[in-house]
This record gives structure tokens, C-alpha cells and sequence, in this order.
């Protein structure tokens, strides 16, 4: 099963079509981070800032999409749409890999840590810090998509994607197409 990862959107209907149509084209399923809609007071609007477009767009994406809730995302943006947020924590069975998507503020990485142990993940998946990153541990990895509307870090506009047949993980910037990280495990 491939899998498309996605974090941090923001608002912005210009990266979610971007991932969508240029990255996501053959996925069976896409896990959503969270910071959804609604930019959020710290964070400049982002190119493309529709969020009403983005839901009805989130809405008739023919692909199924499980979205955690962040600390941007508020009772409004569930009302928008018709995809559930979960929250705190979205927990789910891939192929024989047991995965959970939160969005991860607050957490140090001993946290992140300790959730992989408690609910021995083969997979943990986070956002809000809209930096890409892919970390290995023992038998798990811990991954964060970044963001492809507000990158910070590298700058560059990223999303995930995971082949749960593989066993592997790999981080791509939207822009240029180019692989920057990548696991097997």
C-alpha cells in the first residue's frame, strides 16, 4: 500500500493541489498531520490561501484521508469538513505495520519515543514544526512530513510518503520532485 503523508497545509489550496497532482497520484490512502485550514496567528498566510477551496477540495478527494488534530485546527474547520480531525492521536493498522499520526506539539523526542514503546509502533508520525525529518529507532521510525505550504528549515515545500509493502519512508520536496530523505527499515 503507498501512502501519502501530509502535514501542515494551512490554508493553502495551492499546496494541497500541488501534492495531490503531483506526488499523491497513486496513493491508496493519506495520513493529514494536521494545521489543516486556518494559518494560525504566528505564521505569515501562506501562497494560495483558500481555506473554504482547500475543505471542498479535502472533501471530494477521492482518496480516503484520516487527519489528526493540531494546534491550529478548531471546531470551524471540522464544520468545513467532512473528513473526521481526530484527536489527539489517529491509530491505524497498514498492512501489518501499526502506525499513529499526531500532530506533536508539545512533545520532546523522549516523547515521541516513549509513544513508539507504550504502543509498540512500527511507525509514528508527526507535524508542527514544519521541518522534514525521517528518525530511525529500534525497529520503528519516527516521521514528520514537514510542510509544503510554510517550510521552515531547508525551506523546502515537502510531503511524505510511505510503501508500507517495502517497509520504507521517504521525504519529497514538492517543488523540484527531488527525493531529500529516505528509510528502509
Amino acid at each position: 500500500m503507498l501512502i501519502g503523508v501530509i502535514s501542515d497545509t494551512h490554508g493553502s489550496l495551492t499546496a494541497w493541489a500541488k501534492a495531490i497532482n503531483d506526488c499523491f497520484s497513486k496513493v491508496d490512502l493519506i495520513l493529514h498531520g494536521g494545521d489543516v485550514l486556518y494559518h494560525g496567528p504566528r505564521n505569515p498566510m501562506p501562497d494560495g490561501y483558500q481555506p473554504a477551496a482547500l475543505s471542498s477540495a479535502m472533501n471530494s478527494c477521492p482518496v480516503p484521508i484520516l487527519i489528526c488534530r493540531g494546534n491550529c485546527d478548531s471546531d470551524i474547520d471540522q464544520q468545513m469538513l467532512e473528513i473526521p480531525i481526530q484527536s489527539p492521536y489517529v491509530l491505524v493498522w497498514i498492512d501489518r505495520l501499526k502506525a499513529m499520526l499526531l500532530h506533536g506539539d508539545g512533545l520532546t523526542e523522549e516523547d515521541l519515543s516513549a509513544l513508539t514503546s507504550r504502543y509498540r509502533l512500527d511507525i509514528l508520525i508527526t507535524g508542527h514544526t514544519h521541518i522534514h525529518r525521517i528518525l530511525e529507532g529500534e525497529g520503528y521510525i519516527i516521521l514528520n512530513p514537514g510542510s509544503p505550504s510554510l517550510p521552515k528549515g531547508d525551506k523546502k515545500r515537502t510531503i511524505g510518503m510511505i510503501d508500507s509493502s517495502e517497509r520504507s519512508a521517504r521525504v519529497i520536496d514538492v517543488e523540484s520532485g527531488d527525493l531529500l530523505e529516505y528509510i528502509k527499515w
